[in-house]
This record gives C-alpha cells, sequence and structure tokens, in this order.
C-alpha cells in the first residue's frame, strides 16, 4: 500500500515538474512562441479584417448600348442600382469592351442588342448578354446574379404594365406577373455574408495547425540542442512515461484553450459572428479537441530528429486538411475514403460539430457522434504518445 501511495505521489509530482518545464519551454522558445501564441492570435484576426465586407459589392462593368433608347438606359440603371455591379463605363463596341477586360479594368460586360425597345413594345421576345469571367467564381456568380435580378424586375414591370391595360385591375395584374410569392430566409447566417460561413471553423483549423507546429518545434528542438530530457529533478522520466506526457500535454492545453477562448469570445464579438449555442458546449467540445491535437502532435514531434522537417511535413499536409475540412468544398462532395484517411485529425470532426454547436446552437446530444470520436481519439492518442515517448526515452538512455 505504501508503495502505491509513493507512486502515485511520483507520478503527481512528474506531471507537475514536466508541466512548468514546457510551460517555460513555450515562452522562452521563441519559434514556438511565435507559433503557437502569436500566429494563432494573429491569423483569425487579420482573416475576420479581411472578409469583413462579407459580400462583393460594387463589380466594374462595362456596357454596350447598342440601342440607346430609354428602355435600354432605364435597364442600365436598374443594373447600376444593384449592390454587386457598378457600370464603369459605356462603350460603343465590343473590341472597346473586351480591351477594358483584358486590362482588368472591368470583370464583366453587359450588352444590349439593336432594336431592344422596339422588340419589347412589339411583344417580341429579347436578349441582354452577359459575358463574365468564370474563372472568378465569386465575381461571376454575383455578376450574373445582380444582372437576373435587374432584368428580372425590369420584366416583371414590362409584363404589369402590358396586362395592366388590358384589364384596367392593379392587383389582377400584379398577381398574373407573380401568382407564387417566394420568401427566402437566411438561417444561422443572416448577412449571406462569406466570413460568417468560413471563420468559425478555420478559426479551429488554426488554432490546430499552430499546436501541431509549435509542439514539433519544442520537440525537435530539445534534440537539437542535445538537451538531456530522460531525468527532471531526480525522477527518471521513462519509468514515468503517462505522467510525463500528461504534464506536457496540459502546458500546451492551456495554451490553446486560451486561443480558443480568444476566437470565441474577442474575435466573435469584434466581427459580430452569428451566434446561439451555449458557451459551456463549446468548452466541453474544445477539452477532447485539444488533448487530441496536442497528443498528435507529441507523436509527430517523436518521428522527426529535426524541426525543419516536422514543419514542412506539417505544412504540405495543410492545404490538404484545409480542402478535407469542408471549408472550400462541402464533405459531401469529397470522396468518403479520402475524408475518412484524414480523421487521424481532430480537426476533420471537431470542426462541423463546432460550427452547429456556436452558430446552430444545437445541443451536445445531436453531436454525440463527433464528441465520442473525439473522446476515444483522445484517449489512443495519449496512450500511443506515452508508449513513444518511453520508447524513445529508453533509445536515449541506452545512447548514454
Amino acid at each position: 500500500m505504501k508503495r502505491i501511495i509513493e507512486n502515485a505521489k511520483a507520478n503527481v509530482n512528474v506531471v507537475g515538474l514536466t508541466f512548468t518545464d514546457s510551460l517555460k519551454t513555450i515562452f522562452t522558445d521563441s519559434g514556438a512562441l511565435l507559433i503557437i501564441v502569436f500566429a494563432a492570435l494573429f491569423y483569425p484576426v487579420v482573416y475576420s479584417i479581411g472578409y469583413n465586407n462579407q459580400v462583393v459589392t460594387d463589380i466594374p462593368v462595362a456596357v454596350i448600348d447598342n440601342d440607346n433608347t430609354a428602355l435600354s438606359r432605364k435597364i442600365i440603371n436598374m443594373v447600376d442600382a444593384t449592390a454587386a455591379i457598378k457600370v464603369h463605363k459605356s462603350v460603343t463596341d465590343m473590341n472597346m469592351a473586351e480591351q477594358m477586360f483584358w486590362e482588368n479594368s472591368v470583370m464583366a460586360v453587359i450588352r444590349i442588342p439593336n432594336g431592344f425597345e422596339k422588340d419589347i413594345m412589339k411583344g417580341k421576345h429579347t436578349n441582354i448578354s452577359l459575358y463574365a469571367d468564370a474563372s472568378n467564381f465569386l465575381l461571376y456568380k454575383e455578376s450574373l446574379k445582380s444582372t437576373m435580378e435587374a432584368v428580372g424586375t425590369f420584366s416583371g414591370g414590362v409584363e404589369y404594365k402590358r396586362f395592366l391595360t388590358k384589364v384596367k385591375m392593379p392587383e389582377l395584374a400584379v398577381n398574373n406577373i407573380s401568382p407564387m410569392n417566394t420568401r427566402v430566409q437566411n438561417m444561422f447566417n443572416p448577412s449571406g455574408g462569406y466570413g460568417h460561413f468560413v471563420m468559425p471553423g478555420l478559426m479551429l483549423l488554426i488554432i490546430q495547425q499552430t499546436l501541431l507546429v509549435g509542439i514539433g518545434l519544442i520537440g525537435d528542438a530539445g534534440r537539437e540542442r542535445k538537451r538531456n530530457h530522460t531525468r527532471i529533478f531526480g525522477y527518471n522520466l521513462a519509468q514515468y512515461p503517462f505522467a510525463a506526457i500528461l504534464g506536457k500535454s496540459l502546458a500546451f492545453f492551456i495554451v490553446g484553450m486560451f486561443n480558443v477562448l480568444f476566437g470565441t469570445i474577442l474575435i466573435y464579438n469584434w466581427f459580430s459572428f452569428p451566434v446561439k449555442g451555449e458557451f459551456i458546449n463549446v468548452i466541453l467540445l474544445s477539452v477532447p479537441f485539444l488533448l487530441s491535437v496536442v497528443f498528435l502532435g507529441m507523436i509527430i514531434s517523436m518521428i522527426f530528429k529535426h524541426r525543419e522537417h516536422s514543419i514542412i511535413a506539417l505544412v504540405f499536409l495543410s492545404p490538404i486538411v484545409l480542402f478535407i475540412s469542408g471549408l472550400s468544398w462541402p464533405v459531401e462532395a469529397i470522396p468518403g475514403f479520402l475524408h475518412w484517411c484524414f480523421n487521424i485529425f481532430p480537426g476533420n470532426m471537431a470542426i462541423p460539430a463546432f460550427i452547429r454547436l456556436r452558430t446552430m446552437g444545437v445541443e451536445l446530444v445531436y453531436i454525440k457522434y463527433e464528441l465520442v470520436f473525439l473522446i476515444v481519439q483522445m484517449v489512443v492518442y495519449y496512450i500511443v504518445a506515452s508508449l513513444c515517448y518511453k520508447m524513445v526515452l529508453k533509445c536515449e538512455n541506452v545512447k548514454m
């Protein structure tokens, strides 16, 4: 019994000693401090400022008005009145418009054909052409959407006046051109902004990647400086690998939790991100997520002998991790096997769960699958990291 109590005390002491040592290392290693703390705080602010406008506005377009009538000028004014499009210049032919497009002074070209007003007066079908660069998806989408809205409104007005001259009943004319009304409500993203869509998940991804790189830097830096990490204040860490890993992980966990709080409280308030969920649920999800990331980082740090190697590996994987997370492309459109392969990164499960908790306001019971997955992942990574750490220390003892 006495031996069990002494062993428990030793484990507690190792946890405390490795915790303070790791925390000290984080704030004394300039490279790790830059990545884990400053980069994790700096990137969300910069990205949020960049996305602050939320939607694309005032896209410069050129207009070719081959009709030059009252109705053609009216529809040009209606297009210009939309939020997304700004008529930059009216030109006389396609060659001039094409030159402006190649010079990047306009992003799209609208062409109104000759005889536009005459065809409308006769009740004939006519066309308005839009030439837009589909390689820039956001500009193309907004240009097309705004032009169609203006043309649709203009066409509705023409139909209304035409029908009104026949029946002399305004209400019947309105019902004839619009027999069914559509009500659109943007749920969980009232502004429909891109920043409100991408930033919540991107913040978690930034925290994950900066923690992984920072832990890799600290782990490899110790080897490069040839510091003796096999003992600490008389304790042989090879005998207490689980306690040592737990102590080290708590130091990184505290820094990671600070980054989570910074993002979910300050960033959300500064940039008015939509919030519906309970904050306590976010914290409960963040615990297994952060610990899983920390344990994974420790495993990676024990694979490479030099910090440059871990940085190269993580930088190589970062674009793929971003893609697989579903922030740049829907998860449903990604091949299932590819998505499952990258579930080794905790953010793959944490990001959609976080968005549903914080933005949609669901309860924990609705993310139980993701939560259980993260808890199991945390336990597995903790065991693997501890066993790897014990193996590394034994190898270092043999070399000594």
